[in-house]
């Protein structure tokens, strides 16, 4: 007989798999939809294995892994910089992928849990809510590459930290999820500065979901330049990448310069601009966030913003497996601009 799993409590009680962890783990919910929930769970002979005090006790080891896209050249290396960490420690990897949808990666976060698997390496989808019951059920978490959106007037866990060991780190309060970042401040100013350097002024951004900070080093380093009708945000998907991209070229004939903030993003604009007939480098230079290996075969290869992508999933697993151990708040690790083929002087 199958074994019921905390997905099938959420569907009977008409809630999502989030607000089921958190009722089961003690977190806050109303009294009906809790009275719900234990109810559904009750008439379903459902066990949570791995929920509050039974984490610990009944830990079987492991890390989980869950980034929103596996068949991303960024995400796979950091998948395989946690994989060498994890295996130079003889912990199991449990990988899977979110589609940075945060009610995908609640039901895989439960799922986690009922399978006893309580370190977690994670991309996170933006939604910090979603790592309640996690937090609550005594999961060690790690944040990789990307960090939960936070409430205004938060501090940036990162804008103190201090250079050491060859990257920055800074103190964890007890409240805090540690992260690993690449610079990618410094590295959208570093091609900003570049691009302007070459005569550039009418500069635009292609982004997409999350990396607030990318977006605001850009405002930050062109300054008054700054146009937000060039600033132009597409969906998750590929072909909201490219609509996002060609509308851009498209009603803004004047722009000279674009900085596409993710490597779908780069792949959009370079498209976009091949049906457009714009000539790269000789209409329209182009930086791309992150290094893969078609940027350097494009015609002309890519100038990047390349970052770390092993490195940053070493270093999370590290952390991650830190139990007990003071851990940093946060890791930011260095960006590179390499420069190739696609940028010219402004036309």
């Amino acid at each position: 007989m199958k074994r019921t799993t905390i997905k099938d409590v959420a569907e009977a009680a008409g809630v999502g798999v989030a607000t089921v962890s958190r009722v089961l783990s003690g977190g806050s919910a109303s009294p009906e939809t809790r009275e719900r929930v234990l109810a559904v769970a009750a008439h379903l002979d459902y066990r949570p294995s791995a929920l509050g005090r039974n984490l610990r006790q009944q830990r079987t080891g492991g890390i989980g892994l869950l980034v929103p896209d596996l068949t991303d050249t960024l995400y796979g290396r950091l998948a395989e910089g946690v994989l060498a960490c994890a295996r130079s420690a003889g912990e199991p990897v449990v990988v899977g992928s979110t589609g940075d949808d945060p009610e995908q990666e609640a039901e895989l976060i439960g799922m986690l849990l009922e399978q006893s698997v309580d370190r977690v390496i994670a991309v996170p989808s933006g939604d910090a809510e979603v790592w309640g019951p996690a937090m609550r059920a005594g999961m060690t978490v790690v944040f990789v590459g990307e960090q939960p959106e936070q409430e205004p007037g938060d501090d940036d866990p990162l804008d103190e930290l201090l250079l050491l060991d060859g990257v920055r780190s800074a103190p964890r309060p007890d409240s805090a999820i540690p992260t690993v970042l690449a610079d990618d401040r410094s590295g959208v100013r570093t091609a900003v500065q570049y691009l302007k350097g070459l005569g550039h002024r009418r500069i635009a951004y292609l982004g997409g979901p999350g990396h607030p900070r990318r977006v605001a080093a850009f405002r930050q380093a062109l300054g008054p330049l700054a146009d937000e009708d060039l600033i132009v945000f597409a969906g998750g998907s590929r072909d909201s990448a490219y609509a996002a991209a060609s509308s851009l070229l498209q009603s803004h004939r004047d722009v000279t310069a674009l900085l596409a903030g993710g490597n779908p993003l780069g792949e959009a604009a370079v498209l976009a601009s091949r049906e457009l007939g714009l000539r790269i480098p000789g209409d329209l230079s182009l930086v791309m966030y992150d290094d893969v290996p078609w940027a350097e075969l494009c015609s002309p290869p890519l100038t990047v913003i390349a970052q770390p992508g092993q490195d940053l999933g070493y270093r999370a697993a590290e952390l991650v497996l830190r139990a007990g151990a003071r851990r940093p708040r946060g890791v930011l690790l260095p960006t590179e601009l390499i420069v190739r083929g696609s940028c010219g002087p402004r036309p």
